[in-house]
């Protein structure tokens, strides 16, 4: 939890998934920040992970998702895992800045898609995959698997950052003015 979420952005279901989506997000594109692209392409930590690496991935995975959800996905698993297989190595081109900007673009569709759903019970049907039989699901799945991907990158993104630079999540909240830093006084007395 490095930002709190605004309760009214949590209103019915769709805003609040998407409230928390945006809020995981917003934890990948911190990490990234202030950094050069020689410390972004790094791999400090033990995985062979990188922010600019966890970045591209999870801006074309969920991109590879919205493509899915909305039919338009390669038609099987050999294919999407081709495409996936590469996700987390930007190339020379793919710079932190060119990647943020398409994560901000990749975000708006998916935001757009979902809030011209007639129901997050609409469904889609993933392809059965080595770690998935696959079959029908709902886009409230979908978003809430999102959620969960994100998250669970933006936790290794915390990690390669504070081995970068010693900067935690909540040190780049309160630089990048995501949050403002709390009135630690009221636990006095």
């Amino acid at each position: 939890m490095p930002v709190i979420v605004n309760p009214e952005a949590c209103d019915d279901e769709r805003g609040a998934l998407l409230a928390y989506l945006d809020a995981q997000r917003g934890g990948i594109r911190r990490s990234v920040h202030g950094l050069t692209e020689e410390q972004a392409r790094s791999t400090p930590s033990a995985s062979a992970l990188s922010l600019a690496g966890l970045l591209k991935h999870v801006a074309t995975g969920e991109r590879g998702w919205l493509r899915v959800l909305q039919g338009k996905a390669p038609g099987n698993a050999k294919d999407q895992m081709a495409e996936w297989e590469h996700t987390f190595e930007p190339t020379e081109d793919e710079t932190v800045e060119a990647m943020l900007a398409l994560y901000e673009e990749v975000a708006r569709e998916t935001d757009e898609a979902v809030r011209a759903l007639p129901s997050l019970d609409t469904t889609f049907e993933a392809l059965r995959l080595p770690w998935d039989e696959g079959g029908t699901r709902t886009w409230r799945w979908a978003i809430l698997h999102l959620i969960e991907e994100i998250a669970r990158h933006a936790g290794h993104a915390d990690i390669i950052r504070e081995t970068i630079d010693g900067k935690g999540a909540f040190d780049l909240v309160f630089e990048t003015g995501a949050m403002p830093e709390p009135d630690w006084s009221i636990l006095e007395g």
